[in-house]
């Protein structure tokens, strides 16, 4: 059996932020590998509880090895935060992205380094795969998906040229495959990154409805977190982290209706901490950190 190795980004510095009361019930949003729900557990007290949330079964599973009674993990999206009562959470961690193991094992799909089978899915037991959605989506949605959440300006090209290959000589099925297609449409690329890399993201986010799902989860935090609860988001692309800078910006300032410029503003719902990036040293040990950005809010005492 494979073991894939992960690093946890901003490990100390996120627990750190995150627990401010020993005794409450903090959630993890994307528990991975466990890194920072391990930490968080030891700064809890007895009566202290930590709820994390994954949807890929291989975390389920490194969850399974936590014997403490204090933890309990639910095979879901962190979009169910919802169903936390009003104000029961203490805290709320949400680590973006994907994995290392997710990314390093080939039959995942998830990168175009080895070549394997064109999945993609956070949870591979559920949902349409990369392939089977590539296999049959109209040339144009392709290209809006690849634009829009890859960000990539040859996004016409890239569908173009995936829709061909499957008209000449059926779906795309692999990695390998997908990359060397992206590699022939996409014709100049910033240095030292893989033509594929845009294209590749673009269908991971789609495939996953990240996007989607972490506005949902914004959205549900501020119901579901106490007075003086933290918020605590660490986002590795600027599609992520421009959805958090903006959710923590409009909550942190008082609301005015125009419709009523004499009433008092609606009053702020977050009181925004701050921005952390990874040390020096942190990047220079794990180069995955190296885009990672961590943003902090605490939950203002306004209902």
């Amino acid at each position: 059996m494979n073991t894939w190795s992960h690093t946890t980004v901003l490990l100390n510095e996120a627990v750190d932020a995150l627990v401010t009361d020993p005794q409450g019930h903090y959630v993890d949003a994307t528990f991975g590998r466990g890194g920072h729900a391990r930490l968080t557990l030891s700064r809890l007290g007895p009566a202290g509880r930590l709820t994390a949330y994954d949807k890929d079964p291989a975390a389920l599973a490194e969850a399974a090895r936590i014997p403490d009674a204090r933890f309990a993990i639910r095979h879901q999206g962190f979009a169910a935060l919802g169903e936390w009562p009003a104000a029961s959470l203490a805290g709320v961690l949400m680590d973006l992205g994907i994995s290392s193991p997710q990314i390093d094992d080939p039959a995942r799909g998830f990168s175009f380094r080895a070549d394997g089978p064109l999945d993609m899915r956070m949870d591979p037991t559920r949902g349409q795969s990369a392939a089977e959605w590539l296999a049959e989506a109209p040339e144009r949605r392709i290209a809006e998906v690849i634009r829009d959440y890859g960000e990539e300006r040859f996004a016409g090209a890239v569908a173009k040229a995936i829709v061909a290959r499957r008209q000449a000589r059926g779906p795309v099925a692999t990695t390998a495959e997908l990359a060397e297609l992206v590699a022939g449409a996409v014709k100049t690329r910033e240095p030292g990154q893989n033509p594929a890399t845009r294209t590749f993201q673009a269908v991971r986010i789609f495939v996953n409805a990240e996007l989607e799902e972490l506005q949902q989860a914004l959205e549900a935090s501020l119901h579901v977190l106490q007075p003086g609860g933290r918020l605590v988001v660490i986002s590795f692309h600027s599609l992520e982290d421009r959805i958090v800078k903006q959710f923590i910006a409009r909550h942190a300032r008082a609301l005015v209706d125009r419709r009523a410029p004499f009433a008092e503003p609606a009053p702020t719902r977050l009181r925004a901490l701050g921005r952390v990036r990874p040390s020096a040293a942190e990047v220079a040990a794990n180069p995955r950190a190296r885009s990672a950005i961590m943003r902090v809010a605490e939950r203002t005492e306004a209902a």
